[in-house]
């Protein structure tokens, strides 16, 4: 078995503000006078989460906080192997609560150039906007979005059981200003999430889906499609999702024929870096190197990186693999 550190990833679904180092965070609540709970080992359900996240976006205020935090998370992905990742920020709130829209955005698209840059990671940016918030704010999120061409996509995250109807004109103008469409669905809510954000959203790629495999019907569909899924596992356990890591779906996902990737989602919370997904996949479900190779090249397939990109990162991962069947 080789190590998992040394195989080049793509990484599809990370939330800049819950990648935070733990010190780092420290040293922004003690500026900013936030008071910040002890960490719990788990949550019962996305509320809980939603709220104790929003703590430490509060600790978020001026444009270097901003920078700090994006050019960290260069350092920290390169060093577990990543070549490209595709990292979401929730722009429009962050400008709203500091009282400058451009400010946060700025601020993280300097951070990343400057840590993408010195530690040779190549990047783009996903915008994204809570389900419960207002048309208005996504219709901000949008102008954003089209003013910077490092931003590849729009999509809604939260929780799943607000719908995406309302949002339906601002995907329109998303796809006419040349954007990619990427939502969470099937995460804390069924089958029926994953269709909206399909027919509703014109998703491109499904965060997270685990769900999905409640519906034989719509699990053929996309297996047959090759829709990509973002699946993120340590995330879902501590989230409360998923009872443990063992009886987690990544294998029916896997068995059902669709195009999974595997993410951090939130590694502020899980404790976890890209490398540990692929070393529990291979710990808890036996998958060998050749499987997760497959699950790294998946990734690249579904990313919105330029085709040379693409074609470097999949013949990078066939050396990784060769290495590791020579050894």
């Amino acid at each position: 078995m080789r190590d998992l550190s040394a195989l080049p990833k793509v990484h599809l679904h990370v939330h800049l503000e819950s990648t935070v180092r733990p010190g780092t965070l420290e040293e922004l609540a003690a500026a900013h006078g936030v008071r910040l709970p002890g960490k719990p080992a788990s949550f019962n359900g996305f509320r809980a989460f939603a709220d104790r996240n929003s703590l430490t976006r509060s600790c978020l205020r001026e444009a270097e906080d901003f920078e700090r935090i994006a050019r960290e998370f260069c350092a920290d992905e390169a060093a577990q192997g990543t070549r490209y990742v595709e990292v979401t920020f929730t722009a429009a709130s962050h400008g709203e609560r500091v009282g400058d829209l451009e400010l946060p955005l700025a601020a993280v698209l300097n951070g990343l150039s400057e840590g993408g840059k010195e530690h040779g990671l190549q990047w783009r940016l996903i915008l994204d906007h809570s389900r419960r918030r207002s048309v208005e704010r996504a219709e901000k999120t949008l102008e954003l979005a089209k003013r910077h061409e490092e931003v590849v996509a729009i999509g809604m995250a939260g929780e799943e059981r607000y719908s995406l109807a309302p949002f339906r004109e601002v995907f329109v103008k998303a796809r006419e200003a040349g954007l990619h469409l990427v939502h969470h669905a099937g995460e804390d809510a069924g089958p029926d999430s994953v269709r909206e954000a399909l027919e509703i959203g014109g998703a491109e790629r499904i965060g997270h889906g685990i769900r999905i495999v409640e519906d034989p019907e719509l699990t053929a569909r996309l297996a047959e499609s090759g829709m990509p899924l973002e699946v993120c596992p340590s995330s879902n356990v501590v989230l409360g999702l998923v009872p443990s890591l063992p009886e987690h779906p990544l294998p029916r996902l896997i068995d059902a024929g669709l195009r999974v990737t595997l993410n951090t989602d939130v590694p502020d919370v899980t404790g976890t870096t890209i490398t540990d997904e692929f070393t529990r996949a291979r710990e808890v479900f036996g998958y060998d190197d050749a499987t997760l190779a497959r699950l790294a090249g998946n990734a690249v397939t579904a990313s919105f990186a330029p085709e040379e990109t693409k074609a470097l990162l999949h013949k990078e991962i066939d050396g990784w693999l060769r290495s590791a069947e020579d050894a």
